[in-house]
């Protein structure tokens, strides 16, 4: 499996388009329950508005709301990123915290949003699971998938703590262009058929 995403995917680039650590929170936020794609075609026009927390938060929650309305639980979004906003310009100079736990007491960030930001803006050992690597782990026999949080623990046993940031963006590719939910049902594409070969039977899967 190593091999194979390895030479798929030798050095994946970080899907959601952002200049800085902030742009890369706000966009993060914007993904949940949305496409890359979908993130990538509005934030444009909000970088355009604000790029920084300081400009985000003088804007209203209907200004932001009004750039990213297209996207999923975009009122929820525009609330959180105004929320964190502030909370970035009065109590971090401005600064995005190189911190998992003080991410997370941000608006509208989570424990994967935050993990996210860690392994891709700071370079610190993180492994968001999102539906794709859920799905995929349990297919390849990596997890019992009862939930993302124990899929998480079970890749950190696996893989050795330099890995995590590189295979974990190896996973979302490859469960995009080869193995996603109705591609593959565990006994279709190459890496799936490459370790288990005698499968027959679809491979049923447990939600994030």
């Amino acid at each position: 499996m190593l091999q194979r995403l390895e030479m798929l995917y030798p050095d994946p680039p970080i899907p959601l388009d952002h200049h800085d650590e902030f742009t890369l929170l706000v966009a993060v936020l914007l993904s949940a329950q949305c496409t890359d794609k979908m993130v990538n075609s509005v934030t444009p026009d909000l970088w355009k508005l604000a790029d920084n927390p300081a400009d985000m938060s003088r804007l209203s929650e209907e200004e932001i709301l009004a750039v990213i309305r297209k996207l999923g639980l975009a009122p929820r979004k525009s609330k959180a990123i105004k929320g964190l906003s502030e909370i970035l310009t009065r109590e971090y100079d401005g600064q995005v915290p190189a911190q998992l736990e003080l991410l997370k007491q941000l608006p509208g960030v989570g424990h994967k949003t935050a993990s996210v930001v860690m392994c891709q803006a700071f370079g610190q050992p993180a492994f968001p699971v999102d539906t794709h690597i859920h799905r995929l782990a349990q297919r390849w026999g990596l997890t019992s998938g009862k939930d993302v949080a124990e899929t998480e623990k079970d890749l950190k046993r696996l893989f050795p703590q330099d890995r995590w940031n590189k295979l974990h963006l190896q996973i979302i590719y490859y469960g995009r262009e080869h193995c996603s939910a109705r591609g593959c049902d565990g006994t279709r594409c190459q890496i799936c058929r490459e370790l288990y070969p005698k499968r027959k039977k679809p491979v049923q899967t447990r939600r994030a």
